[in-house]
């Protein structure tokens, strides 16, 4: 008698992908209250050093902290995913261009642009 073997079970396409989709929106959720948004509303100093040089004033500093705080807790709600990530686009590439124009370091804005690609991805994913 011979064992016929069967290919072990696998995730359906579906599955997969939204589990990557979960994976990213927590891991960039966290990063943008943790590393990127409280401190700007904390006032560590290199971010009130970082928004002196853009000039547009301290508020600036607090609006753009609230901004990244509100979407990184938006991307891990799922009624709020959507927005949230489309804000996230738009404040992504507001970032790249304050880089580029203001603080005159171009280099720097491909963080903040790969960020958008992905966001916009997200965005796109959660129909």
């Amino acid at each position: 008698m011979t064992a016929i073997s069967q290919p072990a079970p696998t995730a359906a396409p579906g599955k997969v992908r939204n589990r990557i989709l979960w994976t990213l929106q927590i891991v960039l959720g966290l990063f943008f209250i943790i590393a990127s948004g409280l401190p700007k509303l904390l006032g560590e100093a290199t971010a009130v050093h970082v928004f002196q040089q853009i000039g547009w004033g301290q508020w600036f500093r607090y609006l753009t902290g609230a901004v990244e705080v509100s979407g990184g807790l938006g991307l891990m709600i799922p009624r709020l995913t959507r927005a949230a990530a489309a804000g996230l686009t738009i404040t992504m590439i507001c970032a790249a261009a304050t880089q580029i124009f203001l603080m005159h370091a171009p280099a720097t804005a491909i963080f903040p642009l790969v960020l958008a690609v992905i966001f916009g991805w997200i965005v796109t994913q959660r129909r």
